[in-house]
């Protein structure tokens, strides 16, 4: 499973553990992602007529061909 995934899981139980013990979600604070993956799928790109710039490609976390 994706580190990321794990991490938004983790949140959530900490967020809904909160709320079941009585917390107001309203007082619960809002957590930004701090970290962001750029994922290119080249083929759906493609289909719809866009072309990838190479700068784009090498930036990204994954491209999917």
């Amino acid at each position: 499973m994706d580190s990321n995934l794990e991490e938004m899981f983790r949140e959530v139980g900490a967020y809904t553990g909160k709320i079941l013990k009585g917390a107001n979600p309203f007082d619960l604070p809002v957590v930004q992602s701090s970290k962001f993956e750029l994922l290119i799928n080249r083929q759906a790109a493609k289909a719809i007529g866009i072309t990838i710039p190479d700068k784009l490609l090498v930036a990204a976390d994954e491209v999917i061909e």
